[in-house]
């Protein structure tokens, strides 16, 4: 049902995308359906399955793209994993996430899961930037707020969204962007 619900907000957005398009395309009853709760909550189900491979909260050291991070020996080769990380990320998932953007302005359901994911993403960063400082790699002259900030800009859905499909950069082109950017902004030299 969440598959379903990928591809269709993805393709169609979220107020084009009706419980019995996502009944026919999973091939269950409209009911099975909305038994998975509102259209909203398979919206918020198939971000998270697209962004980070699993339903609900997961801490990004425990998955593999955390576990690899934790193993890279120096700040140059992180800023390019991080680039890689962030593109891995994105491109699955920049259309469900813009359409989640689209959408909560008139769902207060949405609105609120907007809301928790910004702080779940912050939170994450956090996480990742507090590893970095106690590895000695982050910049000492920034406050640690605004590395964060900047680290959540650099890397989220919307500056790929921006990057990639207007701007028509290369996937390529983009991982370079994020891994030099988080070099020159967030990274000691």
């Amino acid at each position: 049902m969440v598959e379903v619900a990928v591809e269709l907000f993805g393709r169609q957005g979220y107020h084009a995308t009706t419980f019995g398009q996502l009944a026919e395309t999973a091939g269950v009853s409209v009911k099975t359906v909305q038994e998975h709760g509102p259209k909203s909550a398979l919206l918020r189900a198939a971000v998270e399955l697209t962004a980070f491979g699993v339903e609900g909260e997961e801490d990004f050291f425990a998955t593999e793209l955390g576990r690899a991070m934790l193993q890279v020996p120096g700040p140059s080769e992180l800023a390019t994993m991080m680039g890689e990380a962030m593109l891995a990320i994105n491109a699955p998932a920049a259309g469900l996430w813009m359409t989640v953007v689209g959408a909560h302005q008139g769902d207060e359901e949405l609105t609120g899961f907007h809301a928790e994911m910004l702080v779940l993403i912050r939170r994450q960063v956090e996480r990742v930037l507090q590893h970095v400082d106690d590895r000695g790699w982050l910049r000492r002259d920034v406050p640690f707020d605004d590395l964060v900030e900047a680290f959540c800009v650099i890397t989220s859905a919307e500056t790929y969204v921006r990057f990639v499909q207007h701007d028509r950069q290369s996937p390529e082109a983009y991982t370079a962007f994020v891994a030099r950017t988080v070099r020159e902004t967030i990274l000691t030299r």
